[in-house]
């Protein structure tokens, strides 16, 4: 079995003329991050490693989401392949895991988060939401074999 989290960041600033990538969360993006921090602490998950787009927003909801499970920060990285807005990068990088790790969690951005949602999901969303994040459940021992998923999802709006 596989279990891969993938969460979108929290919601961002645009007060601030800066490049895409360095745009830092807004307060409502700290909050809503705490929220899903709040929400896995909750269902008790343990990751075998975490990976985070190194665009700052992501980074920053990673670090929120993984400090308030006590995730260490050695089984953290980023990952150039999560700065994806279309999903293919994405997935090519899951499928790509070492399969010694079981259970995932990427930070990542739209589209890519609900293109990836619609491809293994036999619900249809429209949006993922900023902080939203997905459990896919792969009945399968190999990343490389990720199909149809068996999902939850959680939005902050509605926890």
């Amino acid at each position: 079995m596989k279990t891969w989290i993938m969460m979108r960041h929290g919601k961002s600033s645009w007060e601030y003329n800066l490049p895409d990538i360095n745009r830092p969360l807004s307060k409502r993006g700290e909050n809503d991050s705490k929220k899903i921090s709040s929400l896995l602490k909750q269902k008790q998950i343990i990751l075998d490693y975490a990976f985070s787009s190194p665009a700052l927003r992501a980074k920053d909801t990673a670090e929120i989401v993984l400090n308030g499970i006590n995730h260490p920060k050695y089984l953290y990285s980023e990952e150039p392949s999560l700065y994806d807005f279309q999903g293919d990068n994405v997935l090519n990088f899951v499928k790509n895991l070492d399969n010694k790790i079981s259970i995932v969690m990427t930070f990542g951005h739209n589209s890519a988060c609900t293109n990836i949602f619609n491809t293994f999901s036999n619900k249809y969303v429209d949006n993922i939401p900023t902080a939203g994040i997905v459990i896919f459940h792969f009945k399968v021992s190999l990343w490389s074999s990720i199909s149809d998923a068996s999902t939850e999802h959680f939005f902050p709006k509605l926890i």
